[in-house]
């Protein structure tokens, strides 16, 4: 196996090998996607924290409480 490393950028869903890499490719190729850009994650935490999920007769613990069950 050997390993090509280039940049480019994706247009239309498609990467472009650059023309120096083409006649070393002839068949099936494995490829890895490393983004400059920071990818955002969606964390339950997150989502729980923007849309609290509301319970009817919810009364959370108190301090004390939360201590004395330990």
């Amino acid at each position: 196996m050997e390993v090509i490393e280039f940049k480019t950028r994706i247009k239309n869903g498609k990467i472009r090998i650059p023309e120096k890499f083409k006649k070393k490719i002839h068949s099936t190729v494995k490829v890895i996607l490393i983004s400059d850009q920071d990818i955002k994650r969606d964390d339950i935490i997150d989502k729980l924290l923007a849309n609290p999920v509301e319970v009817e007769n919810f009364n959370p613990f108190l301090r004390n409480e939360i201590y004395e069950r330990i």
